[in-house]
């Protein structure tokens, strides 16, 4: 059961699409208070268990910090991160006595204390007392998350080459670099889908533009990749550089387009192409012009996109930086009122919070402060090209992800967790965040393998890409002035072919769960307490998952380890794809078990009575061939296989599932 509570006057968010009635009175659950904004408070059970919040740091059991709901642009994922790219702000209070959800939709900080100011109790508060409270009454933890997902729609649906393995790097900027890429792959068997092309693509930073010395006949290339069975993933950024000339800052300008200040000139703010405006992507109108403008790199023969720097990241304002500027003036002059320490602060960083204040959107047309809605950015620069493709490819699937997001940005697009780093502890943290993602509607999701920043190395890259064989998105990716990471940079590169070609034996298998999850709004990866709730065990495992309903995945994640322990709830036929190709399949009885894995090999778990299909190994998906499948596990039992075509838009009725 879901009782929506209506407080103060909200800002419409489209996060839950099921309309629901206001409920009047108090929620069963908890002490409200709107004295001073709004707080919810809670007093935990001693073996309560919190679920959820989606891309946030720390455990997949959230009690015990402080979380607070900001897209952040903020690449150092460190344990005492409260906020990272994504606002999701869904959460399960689990235990013995009772267990109910709460999903707050309110566009701006939101604070979650989960035990962390006083160890019982649960404190969720915001500023402004204007919001939508939806509490949600259920059997358990998965039951409740099965309602919620319901209620705010059908997750994005991916073209099914989208599951393939994608390499990328900040710093290919010519054809040669990205023909060099697929060359190494091709010639060594290692099988590739995508490469993506970061900011070095674009004349100068510029949304919707190419560099034309480097890709003289971009169509051209874009041609030559697809006959080689590359899909090229292009990246897309929030800020429209200030130039005159430019179609897009010009066609903004005579739209109308771009984010305000409160006087109602255009709000400027510095990324990388300088000084840019953003668009008002919450006003319908420039959300709509804002999505065609696609059509330019479509046209070309695009069909993938990722969306980044929306939450939207700022480098520094004009007005900012004259506040700096003022503040050096007063302490180079000896008249500075700022002490010390306050000077450090002040001056090693921008305050973007005041940055922000200083942005405005036209809503119902009223100027709304960006500080209000600011979780909505991203979630609608998404929006905007998604129902852009709609229109402009209706019978055609197009791959879109983002960096910032909003719980109902995830029938739009997938996510990627950001800008994580080339760290063993980065593994876990993917890990763990899986299930909270799926929880709150996200199942396109994954992590740039190998790490973003830092310097990876050969085992580091090897441990998370046996990880990524079971994300959807799977996708090495690194940042310019780093350890080049492309497996040919390494020894051994047979050892790659390996474990990205398990990937692909498991597709069959990895793309029907996800189009059951999909369709029937459920989970790809769920917590093992979500499956076995009666086993104390299960529930306070954090490193292993359920993925889909057959299988357990239990990756290694630290340096130098020959294997792990894993946890079987029940009995399980452990299974090891070698790096000879052939399968290792072993009945292993309930239990505490220790599974050894060399770096060539990839593990997983086949529950008791279920089987999974597998094909041979293939170059690219498309390649796959289905005459090879066949199904591993406990030879009795049944499977329903998902079968489309991967291209075309998914409606319910069109659903096919054959019973093997």
């Amino acid at each position: 059961m879901i009782q929506k509570y209506v407080y103060g006057n909200p800002i419409e968010t489209d996060a839950v699409v099921t309309p629901l009635p206001a409920t009047d009175g108090v929620p069963s659950y908890g002490n409200i208070s709107t004295e001073k904004g709004f707080q919810f408070c809670f007093t935990m059970h001693t073996d309560d268990i919190v679920y959820g919040l989606g891309e946030a740091n720390r455990g997949i059991n959230k009690r015990g910090f402080l979380y607070v709901s900001n897209c952040t642009d903020a690449p150092n994922h460190t344990e005492d991160k409260q906020s990272l790219y994504g606002a999701h702000n869904f959460l399960i209070v689990s235990g013995s006595q009772r267990s109910f959800g709460l999903f707050i939709d309110y566009p701006a900080i939101l604070t979650f204390d989960i035990g962390y100011t006083r160890s019982d109790t649960l404190t969720i508060s915001c500023q402004d007392a204007d919001l939508n409270l939806y509490v949600i009454d259920g059997t358990d933890a998965y039951d409740i998350t099965r309602q919620f997902r319901h209620i705010i729609g059908r997750s994005y649906i991916p073209p099914r080459f989208a599951f393939g393995f994608g390499q990328s790097r900040w710093g290919y900027e010519k054809p040669e670099d990205f023909r060099k890429v697929v060359s190494e792959h091709r010639k060594t068997h290692v099988p590739l889908d995508m490469v993506y092309m970061d900011i070095d693509y674009m004349d100068g930073y510029k949304d919707f533009t190419v560099n034309t010395e480097a890709f003289p006949d971009f169509k051209g290339f874009v041609d030559e990749m697809k006959e080689d069975h590359i899909h090229l993933v292009p990246i897309i950024d929030a800020g429209v550089k200030i130039e005159e000339g430019y179609d897009a800052y010009e066609e903004g300008l005579a739209g109308d387009y771009f984010c305000k200040k409160e006087d109602g000139s255009n709000f400027e703010a510095a990324v990388w192409p300088g000084l840019t405006h953003f668009p008002d992507v919450l006003n319908p109108a420039a959300r709509a012009w804002f999505g065609q403008k696609y059509d330019s790199l479509l046209s070309q023969g695009i069909d993938a996109f990722w969306n980044d720097m929306n939450e939207p990241a700022i480098f520094y304002t004009p007005e900012g930086m004259a506040e700096k500027q003022k503040i050096t003036k007063e302490v180079l002059s000896g008249d500075s009122k700022y002490p010390p320490m306050a000077i450090f602060y002040l001056m090693s960083g921008n305050d973007i919070s005041s940055d922000y204040a200083r942005m405005y959107h036209k809503i119902d047309g009223k100027l709304v402060c960006h500080n209000k809605v600011h979780n909505l950015f991203g979630y609608n620069m998404t929006r905007a090209a998604s129902e852009a493709f709609a229109k402009l490819v209706p019978d055609r699937r197009i791959l879109l992800f983002s960096r910032s997001s909003y719980i109902g940005m995830h029938r739009y697009g997938g996510i990627w967790t950001g800008d994580n780093k080339s760290w063993w502890s980065h593994i876990l943290l993917c890990l763990k965040m899986l299930p909270g993602l799926n929880m709150c509607g996200f199942l396109y999701v994954g992590c740039d393998l190998g790490g973003f920043g830092e310097n990876t190395t050969r085992d580091l890259l090897l441990r998370f890409l046996a990880l990524g064989v079971f994300t959807p998105l799977m996708r090495n990716h690194s940042a310019t002035r780093t350890r080049e990471q492309e497996f040919y940079q390494f020894e051994d590169p047979q050892d790659f072919a390996a474990v990205i070609g398990v990937r692909y034996r498991l597709l069959p298998y990895l793309y029907s769960e996800y189009m059951k999850a999909a369709l029937g709004d459920d989970l790809y990866f769920k917590p093992l307490a979500f499956t076995y709730p009666d086993d104390a065990v299960a529930r306070q495992i954090e490193d292993q998952l359920m993925l889909g309903n057959e299988i357990m995945i239990a990756p290694v994640y630290t340096q130098n380890a020959a294997g792990r322990p894993v946890y079987l709830p029940e009995e399980m036929i452990f299974v090891k794809f070698l790096a000879d190709g052939t399968i290792l399949q072993e009945k292993w009885e309930k239990g505490w078990h220790f599974a050894e894995v060399a770096l060539n090999e990839v593990p997983l778990f086949i529950r008791k009575d279920h089987k999974i299909p597998v094909v041979d190994v293939a170059e690219y998906v498309d390649d796959i061939d289905m005459t090879t499948l066949q199904y591993i596990g406990y030879t009795d039992a049944d499977y329903e296989l998902y079968t489309d075509d991967g291209i075309t838009p998914i409606a319910k009725k069109r659903m096919c599932l054959g019973t093997i």
